[in-house]
């Protein structure tokens, strides 16, 4: 080889180049070879690419595929399906409400027995007990299916799916923006 011609590694990738490597990238993460934080990782890498030698790394390790290409993987799908929140999540973000609650009832509770004179009678009792035997009795006998519980699941997926075409739209934005300069 003489001087005057580029190693492969050393040639500038075309978009078409980050786009099959990206593509390669989501084929493992739907086959379970990678874990959505190493995929997020190396796509942020292929992204940002902008000669062959530091894209071929980014898939060395995985095998090449066997079945011919299918049609796109839907990553904000893959994401919600590996996305699992905690089942005591919801119960223990009720009981910070319900301590929220507590406070702002004590502190009524105080001002007003500051303003008399006298320690009053403590209300806050009666509707923090009515609010934690609530909670309690949710835990004990939790609902099968709410209409409310679904809707906050599909708002969930519609979150993440916004978060992850957001997150594709600010990485074609910065490409964009270094080919122009």
């Amino acid at each position: 080889m003489g001087s005057d011609i580029t190693p492969h590694s050393g040639m500038r990738a075309a978009d078409a180049d980050r786009d099959a490597v990206a593509q390669r990238l989501a084929s493992a993460l739907s086959e379970g070879r990678l874990d959505l934080a190493e995929y997020e990782r190396r796509l942020d890498t292929a992204m940002s690419a902008t000669v062959f030698g530091e894209l071929e790394p980014l898939t060395a390790d995985l095998p090449t595929s066997q079945q011919p290409d299918r049609e796109p993987v839907d990553l904000a799908a893959v994401g919600a399906e590996n996305y699992a929140p905690s089942p005591w999540r919801e119960w223990f973000d009720e009981w910070r409400w319900w301590l929220g609650g507590a406070i702002i009832m004590t502190g009524i509770w105080g001002v007003s027995s500051l303003r008399d004179g006298e320690f009053t009678h403590f209300w806050p009792a009666i509707p923090l007990g009515i609010w934690a035997a609530v909670l309690l009795a949710h835990l004990v006998f939790p609902s099968r299916c709410d209409d409310d519980d679904l809707d906050l699941d599909v708002d969930v997926e519609d979150r993440e799916k916004d978060r992850h075409a957001e997150r594709r739209r600010r990485k074609m934005r910065r490409r964009d923006h270094r080919r122009h300069r």
